[in-house]
C-alpha cells in the first residue's frame, strides 16, 4: 500500500525489525515471569484466560510495599464527591477519599490495600480508584467477564459498623456528567457491609426512586462466603455480561458459583438500552457510612475500628466471541467513552498491531500525512463536548512531527480541533494528549485525519475520547 507521497509504506518505518525486537523483549519477559512464578507468593497471579476468552485488561498489583497504584491503569477519585456532582458521592457516605498511600497502596505481596483511617478529630479518610478505561462491554454477540480476587476488611461485629467495601462498575456516560444515575447503569459485582459474611450483587438502572429497577435498592441478590468467611480469606467475585443469548444476561458469581442473574426482559427495552448500550469503568473502594450500611444498622460510630484494609489480589477483564473489535451499531458510539482506534469503520493508509499500552489489545499505527480513520455514529448528546484527547505514541525521527485532527461528517470539512505530536520516546511509549475543540452536540461521523509536512510515519493511536 502507498501513501499520498507515493512512498511505499514498508519503506517509511522498518516494522518487521521493530516487531522482532518486541518478540525478543517478550521472550525475556516470559523468562522473567517464569522465574517469578517459581518463588512463593502470598497472593495468586492473574489466572490465564480460559479457552475462547481474550484478556483485555489486567492488574496484578505487584510492586514495592507502600507504593501507589499504576496510574496508567487507574485514577484516584478524591474528596467527598465528583466535581459538580452529588455530595458524599451520592450515597451519604461520610469519608473523604484521598490518593495518599495511607489509604491506597500496594502491600508488597501482590495485593492492593484500601484502608479507612480516622484522625484524632473523628474524621474518616479512605480510598477509591477507578479504571482510566471506560470501554468495558461485551462485543456484539459475545461476552464480557470482569473478575477480582478480594479479601474484604477483616473486622466483624461492632468494630465493623459502617464499613462498606465494594467492587463495581459505572456506565461510561456518568464520567463527566454525574447526574444521570441510575439511567446509565451500575453493576455492583461485590458489596459487603458491617463485617457480615454476606456479599451482594446488584444492577441499578431506570429512574430513582422506584422505577423499573426498584431504586434505590436495584435488582439485587446475595449469598454467603463458604469455607472461610468473606472477611477471613480471599474469594473470587465475577460478573459475566452475555450478549450471545437470545435474552441478554448479566450473571454474578462467588467463587465460580452463579448466585444472581439479571435478564434483559426483566425491564423495558428503553431502560435496558440506556443502561447497557455503552462502555463501563471499574471501581474499587471502601466507603464509611451511607445508605447501604444504614440499611443494616448504620455507623460508623465511636466503636468502629479504623485501619482494616480491603485486599485486592488482581482485577481482570476478559472478552469472548462476537468478533472482538466489531464496532458498535451506527449511532451508538459514546463520545465520552474511550473509542478504540482499531474499531474504525473505514480507513486509509493504516495498520493495526498489538500494543504494550495498559489493558493490551491493539493500536493503529503507521499514521502519516494524508492517512485517516472514520468512526460512524458518535453520539455527543445535548451537553456540548469541548475537549478531545487521544492516547498516542511516536518513535518518529528528529524534526518529524504532525497534527492529529478531528473532523465531523466529512474528511473535507475543516478540523474542529487538533494537537501536534512528535517523538514520545518510542512507538510504544504512550501518552494522553488533550486538545480543545469547537462545541459539538448530536450524533456525527468522526474522522481522525493526520497531517504532516513530511511523508514519514509520525504517530500511533490506541484510543481517543471527548469531554465537556
Amino acid at each position: 500500500m502507498r501513501d499520498t507521497s507515493g512512498t511505499p509504506r514498508m519503506l517509511r518505518r522498518p516494522r518487521p525489525l521493530r516487531r522482532a525486537l518486541l518478540a525478543v523483549v517478550s521472550t525475556l519477559a516470559l523468562a522473567a515471569g517464569a522465574a517469578t512464578a517459581a518463588s512463593p507468593s502470598a497472593s495468586a497471579s492473574v489466572p490465564p484466560p480460559p479457552s475462547g476468552w481474550t484478556q483485555v485488561f489486567a492488574d496484578d498489583f505487584d510492586g514495592p510495599a507502600g507504593s501507589g497504584v499504576n496510574t496508567s491503569n487507574w485514577q484516584y477519585a478524591t474528596g467527598k464527591g465528583y466535581p459538580g456532582g452529588p455530595a458524599n458521592w451520592g450515597t451519604g457516605e461520610i469519608e473523604t477519599m484521598t490518593s495518599s498511600t495511607d489509604n491506597v497502596s500496594l502491600d508488597g505481596s501482590g495485593n492492593l490495600r484500601i484502608t479507612p483511617r480516622r484522625d484524632a478529630s473523628g474524621n474518616w479518610t479512605s480510598g477509591r480508584i477507578e479504571t482510566n478505561r471506560t470501554d468495558f462491554q461485551p462485543p456484539a454477540g459475545g461476552k464480557l467477564r470482569v473478575e477480582s480476587r478480594i479479601q474484604v476488611p477483616n473486622v466483624t461485629g461492632a468494630a465493623a459498623k459502617g464499613y462498606w467495601p465494594a467492587f463495581w462498575m459505572l456506565g461510561a456516560p456518568y464520567r463527566g456528567n454525574y447526574w444521570n444515575w441510575p439511567a446509565v447503569g451500575e453493576l455492583d459485582i461485590m458489596e459487603n457491609t458491617q463485617g457480615n459474611n454476606t456479599v451482594f450483587a446488584t444492577m441499578h438502572c431506570g429512574t430513582s426512586p422506584g422505577g423499573p429497577c426498584n431504586e434505590t435498592s436495584g435488582i439485587g441478590g446475595s449469598t454467603t462466603c463458604q469455607g472461610t468467611t468473606c472477611q477471613a480469606g480471599f474469594h473470587t467475585y465475577r460478573m459475566e455480561w452475555d450478549r450471545s443469548t437470545s435474552v441478554e444476561e448479566i450473571r454474578f458469581y462467588l467463587d465460580g458459583v452463579n448466585y444472581h442473574t439479571v435478564r434483559e426482559n426483566q425491564v423495558d427495552a428503553t431502560t435496558w438500552s440506556n443502561a447497557t448500550d455503552h462502555g463501563f469503568y471499574i471501581i474499587l473502594n471502601v466507603a464509611m457510612g451511607g445508605g447501604f450500611p444504614d440499611a443494616f444498622g448504620g455507623g460508623p460510630d465511636a466503636g468502629t475500628q479504623p485501619g482494616h484494609s480491603m485486599l485486592v489480589d488482581y482485577v481482570q477483564v476478559l472478552s469472548s466471541g462476537g468478533g472482538g473489535t466489531t464496532p458498535p451499531p451506527t449511532g451508538n458510539r459514546d463520545a465520552y467513552s474511550a473509542i478504540q482506534a482499531e474499531s474504525y469503520d473505514a480507513q486509509s493508509g493504516v495498520m493495526t498491531e498489538s500494543t504494550s499500552d495498559s489493558g493490551g489489545g491493539q493500536n493503529v499505527g503507521a499514521l502519516a500525512n494524508g492517512d485517516w480513520l472514520q468512526f460512524k455514529g458518535v453520539n455527543f448528546g445535548s451537553n456540548a463536548a469541548r475537549q478531545f484527547s487521544a492516547r498516542v505514541a511516536s518513535g518518529a525521527g528528529a524534526n518529524i512531527s504532525g497534527l492529529v485532527e478531528v473532523r465531523l461528517d466529512s474528511r473535507s470539512n475543516a478540523p474542529i480541533g487538533s494537537f501536534a505530536v512528535g517523538n514520545t520516546g518510542g512507538w510504544q511509549s504512550w501518552r494522553t494528549i488533550p486538545a480543545n475543540i469547537s462545541n459539538v452536540t448530536g450524533t456525527h461521523d468522526v474522522y481522525l485525519t493526520f497531517t504532516s509536512g513530511q511523508p514519514a510515519d509520525f504517530v500511533n493511536v490506541n484510543w481517543f475520547t471527548f469531554g465537556h
